[in-house]
Formats: structure tokens, sequence, C-alpha cells
């Protein structure tokens, strides 16, 4: 057996050295889902809290499906009452392996991230599901644009959801 020669650790130039810098795209870095300390963002962790989800407000958008309810209607849903947002995430098996299914549920939860401090409303349980080969592959700041899409018109009065717009049959 040989052993290696002792040669000096090879260096790059100083002008070559990159810094890499962790940068997020959030305002506020102490905003983490399910972070104790913020108290603004809880993660769902009981199945019932999904099923309960399931059977409330739902938004389809290019990237995801958002799944929304209120947990406690007789209260009002102000930011004073430290009643925080929770949001939780799934990808089914159509989505693909192990492995594309967590990176869509990591893409998910740094979108929520991002945008759920500024749209979410207290009191309220969101569900992000991915969908197979678009929450992977969508720009990112698509994606944040989406949520954000999903979110106003869920909170939006009932009254005042955008028309959709009306294709003209064509006359025989």
């Amino acid at each position: 057996m040989m052993t290696p020669p002792n040669a000096p650790p090879l260096t790059a130039p100083a002008e070559m050295t990159v810094t890499a810098s962790a940068v997020s795209s959030c305002p506020n870095d102490d905003v983490l889902p399910g972070s104790r300390r913020s108290g603004v963002l809880n993660i769902l962790t009981k199945r019932a809290d999904f099923l309960a989800a399931a059977r409330a407000k739902r938004q389809a958008c290019p990237s995801m499906m958002v799944q929304a309810r209120q947990r406690d209607r007789n209260a009002p849903a102000d930011t004073d009452s430290g009643d925080p947002v929770r949001v939780g995430f799934t990808c089914s098996k159509k989505v693909g392996n192990a492995v594309a299914r967590n990176r869509a549920k990591r893409r998910l939860r740094e979108a929520a991230r991002a945008v759920l401090p500024q749209h979410g409303q207290p009191g309220w349980d969101y569900v992000l599901i991915g969908r197979n080969g678009v929450t992977a592959a969508r720009d990112f700041a698509l994606l944040k644009a989406d949520l954000e899409q999903a979110l106003r018109r869920i909170h939006a009065p009932k009254g005042d959801a955008p028309a959709r717009p009306s294709v003209a049959k064509p006359t025989p």
C-alpha cells in the first residue's frame, strides 16, 4: 500500500474565490415554518387537520392546490389574538418518487415562508398540495405569485370573486 505524497493543499487565487451567500427571499428571516420563536407559522402534523382542510375552501392554481379553513369561526381573526397561521404540505405519488416529492415540498415550504406572513390570515389552516411536474419545475417567482393569487381568491368576499372571461359561442 502506498501513502499519498505530501503536497501542499490546492488553493485558488484570491481573484477566483467566490463566496456563496445564503440569502433568503423572505423579508423577515425570523419567520420560519414551525418556529416556536416567531409564533407566525406552525406546521400541520395531524391527519385530522389535513382532512378538515380538505372539506373547506380550496383554490386551484397552475403550480399547486391550496386548501384553507378558518379554525374558530366565532372569534374575529385579528393579529393581536396570537392565533397563528398553520400550514401543511403534501404531494401524492403522482408527483414522482420520494426525491421528486421532497423537492416539490421544499419549494412549497419556501414559498409559504415567503408569502404567508403577509397574505395569510391568523386563525386559518392552509394545506399546499404539489402538482405533478409543475411544482418542482415552475419558476420560483411564479410559484410565489400563484400562492398569493390563491390566497387573495380564498379570502375575497363572496360577491367579489373575479369574473371568468366568457367564451363566445359560434353561431351556426
